[in-house]
C-alpha cells in the first residue's frame, strides 16, 4: 500500500493489544502520535512509547483514533502486508562476483531482484554495500539505535572496491562506517568479504583485515567467503575458482590474524567460512574460535556446531534410549550437496554402527543446474534431485536439508515442490533441520 494512504495491515496476532482494540487485517495504519510513518524503522521507533494515539482507517473508510496505554517497548501485535512498509531498494552496483548475474533465464522474477537495503540488514540480516545508504539513513540508524547492520566490505581499498562493485562511489561509501562506529554510537556491525582469486585476496585481504580491526568493538566480526561461480558466466568478469592450495593460504592468513586480534581485543574477529576448510581438507576450528557463532548464517562454523551437536545427541540417545535402539528396523535416505556429503556420510555411518537395524543411504547430489562448482546444499534444485535419485534405493523416507527451502515455502529454486519430488520418486520426503540434535533423531526415527 502506498505510504501516503497508509500501511495495509496483513494480520493481527491473537491476544494482542491490536486485537483487543478492534484492529483487523485489511485496516490501514495512518499515524502514530500525529507522526506519519515512512517505513518499519519509523513504526518500530514510535510504537515503543507507553502512550500511543494510533490512527486507523477501517475497510469501510471510517477512521478510528485509538488511545492506547501499554508497557514500554511492548508490541501492538500487528503484521503488515509489506514487512518493510515501503518499497524495497534495488542494488545500483554491478559487482564482478554477483551470483544473480550468473543465473539462467526463465526462473521466477523474485530471484532476479537485487536488494541493497539497509533496512533489510537490520530486519533480516542481509548484507549491504553502503552505496545505497544516504546520510539521512545513517542519521536514522543512529537516532533509532538500529543494529546490528551487516556490511559487504569486499575490500577496504577504495579504488579496488569501485572496480569490484562496478560503482564509482563504492570507495567513498566506506566513510559511512566511520559515522556508524563513532564514539558512543553503540551501533553493532558485522562484515563480509567475498573473496575473488587474484582480485582481493593475498596482500589485499591482509590490508582489509588490518584496516577493519580499527572498527572493533563496533565491528564484531568479519567473515571471508569464496566467490560462487556458476556455469552461466558468459560475458562476465573472468574469475577463477580457488583450489586446495589457495584455501590453505587463506586459512593460514586468517588464523594468524585471529591470534593477533584475540591477544589485543579478546575476540577472534576475522573468520574463514566452512568452504575453505572443506576445500583445504583441514579440520574445522574448535567451537570457541567462532566467538559464539556470530556469523553462523553466513556459513561460518555451521559444520563445527553440527558435528558437536551430533556427538552430544549420539551420547544422549545411547544413554537414554538404548533399549529403543535395539528394536529399530528402519531404512531411509539422505540427499545433500557435494560440499557436506563426506561429513553427512560419516554421521550416517556412526548412526548405523550404533543401531544395527538402521540402514541409511546418503546420496551426493551434483549441481548440474548451476554447474559442478556450486557445491552447497542450499543451491540444489528439485530437477537435479529427481534426476539423480531416480531408481536409487531410498527406503521408507527421503530426507532433504532444510536450507533447500526458504522460510514458509515448499518449493526449491527451480519451483519444483516437495510434493513434486515425492510424486516423481514415489517416496515420502522429510525436511532435515540443520540442528545436529534433530538430525540424529531423524536418523533413528525417534
Amino acid at each position: 500500500m502506498n505510504k501516503q494512504n497508509g500501511h495495509l495491515i496483513g494480520a493481527v496476532l491473537p491476544d494482542s493489544i491490536a486485537m483487543e482494540m478492534g484492529i483487523e487485517a485489511g485496516d490501514l495504519l495512518l499515524e502514530i502520535n500525529n507522526e506519519k510513518i515512512t517505513d518499519i524503522f519509523d513504526y518500530q521507533y514510535l510504537v515503543q512509547d507507553e502512550h500511543l494515539d494510533v490512527l486507523i482507517r477501517k475497510a469501510d473508510g471510517e477512521e478510528w483514533l485509538l488511545d492506547i496505554d501499554k508497557d514500554f517497548e511492548e508490541d501492538l501485535g500487528i503484521e503488515f502486508e509489506n514487512g518493510l512498509m515501503d518499497n524495497y531498494r534495488s542494488c545500483s552496483n554491478k559487482c564482478i562476483f554477483c551470483f544473480i548475474d550468473q543465473m539462467p533465464k526463465g526462473m521466477r522474477p523474485t530471484l532476479y531482484f537485487k536488494d541493497d537495503d539497509s533496512r533489510l540488514s537490520f530486519l533480516q540480516g542481509n548484507y549491504v554495500t553502503l552505496t545505497n545508504m544516504s546520510d539521512a539513513d545513517i542519521d536514522r540508524i543512529l537516532k533509532y539505535h538500529l543494529s546490528p547492520i551487516n556490511i559487504s566490505f569486499q575490500t577496504t581499498n577504495p579504488e579496488l572496491r569501485c572496480k569490484m562493485l562496478g560503482n564509482r562511489f563504492a570507495g567513498e561509501a566506506l566513510k559511512k562506517v566511520d559515522r556508524l562506529c563513532a564514539d558512543g554510537s553503540g551501533i553493532e556491525l558485522n562484515g563480509q568479504i567475498v573473496l575473488c582469486k587474484g582480485v582481493n585476496d593475498g596482500k589485499e585481504l591482509e590490508r582489509s583485515i588490518r584496516d577493519l580491526t580499527q572498527y572493533i568493538p563496533n565491528l564484531q566480526s568479519v567473515s571471508v567467503v569464496p566467490v560462487g561461480l556458476s556455469r552461466y558466466r558468459e560475458g562476465l568478469y573472468p574469475l577463477e575458482p580457488f583450489n586446495s592450495e589457495d584455501a590453505a593460504g587463506v586459512i593460514d592468513l586468517i588464523e594468524s590474524w585471529q591470534k593477533k586480534i584475540y591477544d589485543e581485543h579478546g575476540i577472534h574477529f576475522i573468520h574463514a567460512s566452512d568452504e575453505w576448510y572443506f576445500l583445504a581438507g583441514r579440520d574445522f576450528p574448535e567451537a570457541d574460535r567462532y566467538d559464539g557463532y556470530i556469523q553462523l548464517e553466513n556459513g561460518v562454523g555451521m559444520m563445527r556446531l553440527l558435528i558437536d551437536e551430533v556427538g552430544e545427541e549420539f551420547e544422549y540417545i545411547q544413554k537414554e534410549h538404548g533399549k529403543e535402539l535395539s528394536s529399530i528396523e528402519r531404512e531411509i535416505s539422505l540427499a545433500t550437496g557435494r560440499l557436506v556429503y563426506p561429513c553427512i556420510k560419516e554421521i550416517a555411518d556412526t548412526a548405523m554402527s550404533i543401531c544395527s537395524g538402521l540402514k541409511v543411504h546418503v546420496y551426493e547430489i551434483i549441481n548440474e543446474f548451476f554447474g559442478e562448482r556450486i557445491t552447497v546444499s542450499g543451491l540444489l534444485t528439485g530437477q537435479d534431485i529427481i534426476k539423480q535419485l531416480k531408481g536409487k534405493d531410498l527406503g521408507s523416507m527421503l530426507y532433504l536439508p532444510e536450507n533447500l527451502l526458504r522460510s514458509g515455502e515448499d518449493y526449491l529454486l527451480d519451483d519444483v515442490t516437495i510434493s513434486d519430488i515425492e510424486k516423481e520418486l514415489d517416496i515420502k520426503v522429510g525436511i532435515a533441520r540443520c540442528d545436529g540434535h534433530d538430525l540424529v533423531r531423524d536418523l533413528f526415527g525417534l
